[in-house]
């Protein structure tokens, strides 16, 4: 009798392939928001962009930007980018985006959004969305570090 292997949650793994591209994948949506919030229509309330805090503009009308909030994604956009070349600095990246978006999500979700401390120009949405991009890149690099054990590369590729 014959038995049909199968795979179960405790089969996944991440391989580094997949970290190169959670890494590349993660550089290039930072990477568009960051450029697609200079854009006039796609950002609401444009003419009220400003360099920091008190910024009303809108991406997409939902996440307020501000032009260094713009500079943080696209300087991200392009570390992931650039460290996706391998996979140590790939998990690297996910690692610092990671750690980067949820402190970012900590901060703005203990700030009065509508104080001097708000020097991000952070609204809710923005605050949700920093933490689900660092659920993602945190996710995916402690995932494969625990598959790899703790950095090793496993027999699993």
């Amino acid at each position: 009798m014959t038995t049909a292997s199968h795979h179960d949650a405790r089969d996944f793994h991440v391989t580094r392939e997949l970290v190169r591209t959670g890494s590349m994948g993660l550089g290039v949506v930072f990477l568009l928001l960051g450029v697609l919030a200079f854009v006039p229509g796609l950002t609401t309330q444009y003419g009220s962009l400003a360099f920091a805090g008190g910024s009303e503009a809108l991406l997409f009308g939902v996440f307020q930007v501000s032009i260094l909030l713009n500079i943080v994604y696209l300087i991200v956009g392009a570390a992931g980018i650039i460290m996706s070349r391998d996979s140590r600095g790939s998990r690297n990246f996910l690692l610092g985006s990671g750690a980067l978006f949820l402190i970012m999500w900590i901060y703005g979700v203990v700030i009065d959004l509508g104080s001097t401390a708000n020097f991000l120009s952070f609204n809710a949405a923005g605050n949700w969305l920093h933490l689900i991009l660092a659920l993602v890149a945190g996710g995916i690099a402690l995932t494969h570090m625990a598959r790899t054990r703790g950095g090793s590369q496993s027999t699993h590729t």
